[in-house]
């Protein structure tokens, strides 16, 4: 990992059912992270905030697709810029469907370099596509659209898609999982660690899995982290919260084995809504997990 870091917010939350998480680049922002970054000896670089298009099409199957899709394409480019560079980048939501364009960046830029592994901390599944999401928000759908399970256009911007090895994925954490999309999973070969995987083998020993699956003949890691993993708690300010989720000490665990891996190429963090939060509670929760991942340590 380089020495330089660059952060790339985006003000998104069409794809999700709630408003709101768009701020929540501002709220991590607003939690330390800079500061917290500088502190351990990374040079930031802050690109700023990308910005969603005003209005676009819709349908019920795919909501504000058109909107989704232009940020997805804006972010690829912004993050690609980034890999070129050779920095790491940080990227801020926003809604989870995001993730389809920064992943898509980093899969694409190592996609002749032994490829990527993709873990994915969140309660919810995001394994959706148009046919399968009950509810049509593509905040459900990038984990499966980066894998090659639709929707492609959430990834297809005319560059030649580079699509992740299911093999190489892994979920973490998930405790509401659609019937439908649970299937697809199973179906697919997606590595699942439900929270009660948690409870039975520990977090340690999920996230040394997880490590080895995903870092295990590819190039690195990107980490798509989702802040209702964590316990409602712990972390109010995200727009859909569930119950007995991973406690922060958990969350901390995990980014903190990944970070001495030494194989994460990028992440996101993404769904803090100050709207919903605590005095900001969740931003700086988030902001404390990004350092962490990139190598703050207890003692």
């Amino acid at each position: 990992m380089g020495r330089t870091v660059e952060i790339i917010g985006v003000q998104m939350d069409m794809g999700a059912s709630k408003r709101g998480v768009s701020m929540g680049p501002a709220a991590i922002r607003y939690g330390g992270l800079e500061d917290g970054l500088r502190e351990m000896g990374y040079e930031v670089i802050d690109r700023g905030d990308i910005l969603p298009i005003p209005k676009g099409a819709t349908s019920e199957e795919m909501r504000n697709y058109e909107q989704v899709v232009d940020i997805n394409r804006k972010l690829f480019n912004e993050v690609s810029g980034i890999m070129d560079g050779g920095n790491f980048p940080v990227v801020l939501g926003g809604d989870h469907s995001i993730a389809a364009g920064s992943i898509e960046a980093v899969a694409k830029f190592y996609q002749k370099k032994g490829g990527i592994g993709l873990i994915w901390i969140d309660a919810h599944g995001d394994w959706n596509n148009e046919k399968s999401s009950p509810s049509g928000n593509m905040h459900g759908m990038p984990f499966s659209a980066v894998c090659g399970y639709g929707p492609d256009c959430m990834v297809d911007f005319g560059q030649g898609m580079a699509f992740v090895d299911v093999k190489k994925c892994v979920q973490i954490g998930g405790r509401d999982i659609d019937t439908i999309e649970r299937v697809r999973m199973k179906e697919a070969g997606v590595t699942v660690f439900p929270i009660n995987a948690i409870d039975q083998y520990g977090m340690h020993e999920v996230i040394r899995r997880a490590i080895e699956i995903a870092g295990t003949d590819t190039a690195g890691i990107h980490l798509s982290f989702d802040i209702d993993a964590i316990t409602p708690e712990e972390a109010p300010g995200t727009g859909t919260v569930v119950h007995s989720g991973l406690t922060a000490r958990e969350g901390f665990l995990a980014v903190e084995e990944l970070a001495a891996s030494g194989k994460l190429l990028s992440m996101d963090m993404v769904e803090v809504n100050p709207i919903l939060d605590e005095r900001n509670k969740t931003g700086i929760l988030a902001a404390k997990f990004v350092e962490s991942a990139l190598g703050k340590v207890v003692y």
